[in-house]
């Protein structure tokens, strides 16, 4: 009996050491306030994110606001509470969010801003792809397509762009209307599908095309809003070539339109180094320590850290995806995660 009771008291000890380990492991819990989960990125980030953070030492909690504003202001108010070790957000609407953002950091919780970058007031970090950056990869693109098509650099592009409310979208099209200013005769038409909803996309396409039916290229800035293009392309008779297709985030429904035949390029929109980047500043961000501006690697991409008004910001280069290139396994919208494992920045 003094064995079996000796045993179990040794099983009952191990038992404590190691949940006391198992907590000494974690460095705390991060909130990330994702705006919805209705495009494969939204639930890519959740996925990378919570991964990448683990790696460092630190738990996730992720909450949807749907794509409402007034349910992420809310969000933020209880998490804000919570006394977490940081928030992570992509705003709804990177205005209406200013105030929370505020109120987090003067309540002393650092805020990170992923994807959807916020210039208004201070925040402890950003991580976003190189959205211009994106817009002129895109640019490029279109330049070769419509040459290839037209025999010269020009024709009609329809640009469906996301939320006006959301800066993601609204540098792309600033990315890639500066370097379409070199084309005269390349006329753009841009029509913004709210709440990035693909419904609304597909009513665009069928709309433009009844008005516009000599339209060349259609560059959409979400690979979800192409699938919603190719529906109305299709119930409109066309087949896959008849008009050219663009999309700007790397999705896997993009690479499946690739492989289709109906997309032409995917401009990616690096996620899974854009994640990996919040989780290695992790401790210092939670910490309040300087981040230095510089390059910095960020699984095999050149990350550049730069200081800006409204804080440390790094970028990320994003890539164009052709059928020549579509099973490349580092793009994310193959779903292959990344083996290497990410280490805090020291």
């Amino acid at each position: 009996m003094k064995r079996i009771a000796l045993a179990a008291l040794t099983v009952l000890a191990l038992g404590i050491s190691l949940m006391t380990t198992a907590f000494a492991q974690s460095k705390g819990t991060v909130y990330y306030l994702v705006p919805t989960l209705l495009d494969e990125f939204q639930t890519g980030s959740v996925s990378a994110l919570e991964m990448f953070l683990k790696q460092t030492g630190y738990e996730m909690k992720t909450l949807n606001a749907d794509n409402k504003t007034d349910a992420q202001q809310s969000q933020m108010n209880d998490v804000i509470a919570l006394k977490p070790s940081a928030i992570i957000l992509a705003a709804v609407d990177f205005n209406a969010l200013k105030p929370s953002i505020e109120a987090a950091r003067a309540a002393g919780i650092p805020v990170v801003e992923f994807d959807r970058q916020i210039t208004s007031t201070q925040s402890d970090f950003t991580s976003v792809a190189g959205t211009i950056e994106i817009g002129y990869v895109a640019a490029e693109q279109a330049e070769k397509l419509l040459k290839a098509k037209n025999g010269d650099v020009k024709g009609k592009v329809l640009q469906v762009l996301g939320d006006p409310g959301d800066p993601y979208t609204l540098d792309i099209q600033k990315g890639f209307e500066e370097k379409m200013k070199a084309f005269p005769g390349v006329k753009i038409i841009s029509v913004p599908a709210m709440q990035w909803e693909a419904s609304n996309a597909g009513t665009i396409v069928s709309d433009q095309m009844l008005a516009n039916p000599d339209i060349d290229l259609i560059f959409s800035h979400a690979a979800h809003l192409s699938v919603a293009a190719v529906a109305s392309l299709e119930a409109a008779g066309k087949k896959p070539g008849d008009v050219m297709l663009m999309s700007s985030n790397g999705a896997p429904v993009g690479l499946d339109l690739i492989r289709k035949g109906w997309l032409n390029v995917e401009v990616e929109q690096p996620l899974y180094a854009q994640a990996a980047a919040v989780a290695i500043f992790m401790d210092k961000i939670a910490k309040k320590e300087e981040i230095k501006p510089g390059e910095y690697d960020v699984l095999g991409l050149k990350g550049v850290v730069t200081k800006e008004a409204w804080g440390p910001n790094i970028k990320i280069p994003g890539a164009a995806i052709t059928k020549e290139n579509v099973d490349d396994p580092a793009f994310w919208g193959n779903q292959k995660a990344p083996t290497a494992q990410v280490k805090s920045v020291e």
